[in-house]
């Protein structure tokens, strides 16, 4: 990939001064590591649509599944006029360059995803809401990878994100090159293991799409691949089905290896499995066994170089 990846974020995270009181939450992981990779589209919901900084604080108020937007200090509702400025906003990103993620401000009653305090009418606060603009965002783009600055500090979910955008971006370009069949084949191959690791009927669903070449409705069926891809990637995998997707690169050179060689891969996978280590040691000897071994297969899988090295996102044990 030769482009940064376009990420929407709340501008608060880069270090804007755009919230309430005046301040930020500048997150070190987004400006000080992933920028390096990313290319960031700051936006605040409440300063673009026109509300100053500092300013009296917002909250949800009413039913947690269709929440109001309130100034409690005026008692002012001011849902509509957020609701409107949402879609004017998503409208003009929909005709921007593809974005390929978003983080967002947690617990924000404009930017929160999940668990945003909603205050029922004793005014009491039930933690069960989601912001009016992380709601607008996730309703118009369904497929697009969104997670909470707060949730990016599990190392897991940290990764299992960062995976989401780079995946994303492949798509982007692959749909950017108006795809063949072939193309979507390739595709699918490159992120077999990686797919593999995250749901075995998932990739199974995916590989029957990616069967029927052409026929029909081929740009039906490449909405359907990318839908597919969200909800396979949109839990991060498990230890278990990393270990099974391991074991199903071993089988490409396990006749090849010595008995001491293949010892000590298998070692390495169990001692991943129980904890002791952490993915990146048996991925990293699966590398050097497909190079010695020359398995241009498992050299052109995604899953053995998902994102770059230096995010040191599989160094966890």
């Amino acid at each position: 990939m030769s482009d940064k990846i376009r990420v929407g974020v709340s501008a608060c995270l880069l270090g804007e001064e755009v919230r309430y009181n005046g301040g930020h939450k500048r997150d070190r992981f987004l400006t000080d590591i992933l920028s390096a990779y990313a290319e960031f589209v700051p936006l605040c919901p409440e300063v673009e649509a026109g509300y100053p900084t500092p300013r009296p604080t917002f909250r949800l108020i009413g039913n947690p599944d269709a929440p109001r937007m309130q100034i409690p200090l005026t008692q002012s509702d001011v849902t509509d006029h957020m609701r409107v400025w949402c879609d004017t906003k998503l409208d003009a990103l929909q005709q921007q360059a593809p974005l390929c993620g978003f983080v967002l401000k947690s617990k924000s009653p404009s930017c929160g995803m999940e668990r945003v305090k909603v205050y029922n009418d004793k005014n009491a606060p039930i933690a069960e809401g989601r912001g009016l603009f992380a709601h607008a965002l996730m309703q118009r783009f369904p497929t697009l990878p969104v997670e909470e600055e707060g949730r990016l500090h599990d190392l897991r979910i940290r990764e299992n994100f960062v995976e989401r955008l780079f995946v994303e971006q492949r798509w982007r370009e692959l749909i950017d090159q108006c795809p063949t069949s072939n193309g979507l084949e390739q595709f699918h191959r490159r992120h077999k293991l990686l797919f593999m690791a995250r749901h075995a009927d998932g990739l199974k669903l995916l590989g029957q799409i990616v069967a029927q070449g052409e026929q029909g409705d081929f740009s039906a069926r490449l909405n359907a691949y990318h839908t597919g891809i969200h909800k396979l990637m949109a839990t991060p995998a498990r230890i278990s089905r990393h270990v099974n997707a391991l074991h199903h690169a071993m089988g490409y050179f396990k006749n090849q290896l010595t008995a001491c060689d293949k010892q000590e891969l298998l070692q390495s996978i169990e001692d991943y499995r129980a904890q002791n280590l952490p993915l990146i040691v048996p991925i990293t000897l699966i590398r050097s066994y497909a190079r010695r071994f020359e398995c241009d297969y498992l050299l052109d899988q995604i899953y053995l170089n998902p994102h770059p090295k230096e995010l040191k996102l599989r160094n966890h044990a």
